[in-house]
């Protein structure tokens, strides 16, 4: 079957590897990805990314962290009842572009639109910016603790955005600032940095019981802890998976329950700042890969 856009979206894609840019695919005429692990397989790959979008009209998928990126989106309202806070209605905000503006005024700073710059399928705004040199900002929604504000979103480690090219609801995404990427500008990389956690009191699990088996699951369960806690900024994710495959061969063999272990790595992987959700996901996935290797512990 021919797929008449599949040329346009093959320039597109391979435009975006000529920068750099980790690219996926989409479904076609959608935001989601149109396979699992899409981070991990993003890739610049000529030859890759052409037989890819030789099969199907996909849209392009960027994987920000992968590509160096922080790009901000500034979005638009889509329907009347969505309208701004009053902390930002009070400034005659209507959308993300005008919170960018009243955050520059606030700043001191100019707008920083000298930037490589996409127009979204809904009349938003996307911005792209290099990532501050070993500083992997995370993504960041709104008026959330770490957002900057209404209908301002951002996607850095973790994101993806969808490219030049690509298409939703019949609208385009189209490049309207063929510019240079610049450095995402020192005051917003504030913004967005996290807030130093505050000083943590060391995770110690004790099983109730004596003997070599319960000491073997004590320092198994507080090892695996201590391996999310003292893991560096950007292995949060990897350690916890990690551990929680270690421990996961222990419940399979029933010598810890599912859910002890779920909540000892989640309390570790929010101490170092991970979101609840995402560590969730992670832990419940190295449950599943430990279950095929069940461990059991001689008395």
């Amino acid at each position: 079957m021919p797929y008449p856009d599949g040329p346009a979206q093959l320039a597109a894609a391979l435009d975006a590897a000529s920068h750099d840019w980790r690219v996926f695919p989409l479904i076609p005429g959608d935001k989601r990805p149109a396979i699992r692990d899409w981070e991990q397989h993003a890739t610049t790959d000529r030859k890759r990314i052409t037989r890819c979008w030789t099969h199907a009209a996909y849209n392009v998928g960027i994987a920000t962290g992968p590509s160096g990126l922080v790009v901000i989106d500034l979005d638009r309202p889509k329907h009347p009842a969505d309208t701004p806070p009053a902390a930002w209605a009070e400034h005659g905000v209507t959308d993300g572009a005008d919170v960018l503006a009243v955050l520059c005024e606030r700043h001191g700073q100019p707008l920083p639109t000298d930037t490589y710059t996409v127009g979204t399928w809904s009349g938003g705004t996307h911005l792209y910016f290099s990532a501050p040199e070993g500083e992997p900002l995370r993504n960041t929604a709104g008026d959330s603790a770490r957002g900057l504000g209404w209908k301002v979103d951002t996607r850095a480690v973790g994101g993806l955005v969808v490219g030049a090219g690509s298409t939703f609801s019949g609208r385009p995404y189209e490049v309207t600032r063929n510019a240079p990427v610049a450095a995402l500008p020192g005051w917003l990389a504030e913004l967005l940095r996290p807030a130093p956690l505050p000083p943590q009191k060391p995770i110690r699990v004790a099983l109730a019981g004596r003997g070599r088996r319960t000491g073997f699951l004590n320092a198994a369960v507080n090892g695996e802890v201590e391996r999310v806690t003292g893991s560096g900024e950007d292995q949060h994710n990897n350690e916890l998976y990690i551990a929680s495959v270690a421990l996961g061969q222990l419940v399979a063999g029933g010598e810890l329950s599912e859910a002890d272990v779920t909540g000892w790595l989640l309390t570790a992987a929010l101490q170092v700042g991970q979101g609840e959700r995402e560590a969730r996901r992670t832990i419940a996935s190295g449950l599943r890969a430990g279950a095929r290797r069940p461990r059991t512990v001689a008395a």
